[in-house]
């Protein structure tokens, strides 16, 4: 499958604001992410991934420097062209009551049901498919209250599916879960990016699962410029955990 530019990132700077000043989490970024391919970003407690991923989402407004999607700057999207381009995946677990998980996974059809949100036949029908996708067919009547950790992680990736968007980002989408959970759902991710051409970016702690899944690895540090790389080009100190790229 041909792997294209989906994303660019020019002389990008990210951070939110203090008490009293701008706080800047990292600057000068400059990376591309392509179509068909997994992308971990990795990085200690307090790099800047989450600020990343909602600068990157759109939730949080550059400080400055150029984020391109699709060929367009990132500012130019209104907000409901955006849905149907970027599906986001955030940590914080949902607290939904009396829903169904069809119900759920049918909001990911917002952008397109209009006012009154009425889901069509063919609305019903990509539900299904990303039902089908995820694996969880079976839980398609249960309440969303009843649902384990990763039962629910997986229903929040059927939703984002379900947005049919060529672009998912995912903040931390295994935290919570338990080791055959973790594994199930970054292995699931990877192949809807190879079998979809999905453009799947994500943050993980999980180092020894991302190294075996990713395709690449993006390296946010404190003080240092971001990094990219290949898995196998990332070296480990085990003594200390602190990690970075073979030269």
């Amino acid at each position: 499958m041909n792997r294209e530019e989906t994303i660019r990132l020019s002389g990008l700077a990210i951070g939110y604001p203090g008490k009293h000043s701008v706080k800047v989490v990292a600057e000068g970024i400059t990376q591309s992410i392509h179509s068909g391919e997994l992308t971990c970003l990795l990085g200690e407690n307090g790099a800047g991934k989450s600020t990343l991923l909602r600068t990157l989402s759109g939730f949080l407004p550059a400080l400055s420097g150029e984020i391109t999607i699709l060929g367009k700057p990132l500012r130019e999207y209104r907000e409901k062209e955006l849905a149907t381009v970027i599906g986001v995946v955030l940590t914080e677990k949902t607290n939904l009551q009396n829903m169904t998980v069809t119900e759920l996974v049918g909001m990911g059809r917002s952008p397109y049901t209009g006012f009154w949100g009425r889901l069509s036949a063919e609305d019903r029908r990509k539900v299904d498919d990303a039902l089908a996708l995820v694996g969880i067919v079976p839980l398609r009547d249960r309440m969303v209250q009843t649902l384990s950790d990763g039962e629910r992680q997986k229903v929040m990736i059927a939703k984002a599916l379900a947005q049919e968007t060529p672009i998912i980002f995912l903040d931390e989408p295994t935290a919570f879960l338990d080791y055959p959970s973790k594994v199930e759902i970054l292995n699931l991710l990877h192949r809807l990016s190879c079998e979809m051409g999905k453009t799947v970016f994500l943050s993980t702690h999980d180092l020894d699962l991302a190294l075996r899944v990713a395709d690449r690895v993006w390296l946010m540090k404190k003080g240092t410029p971001l990094r990219t790389g290949l898995p196998a080009n990332l070296i480990v100190d085990r003594e200390t955990g602190r990690f970075h790229f073979d030269q």
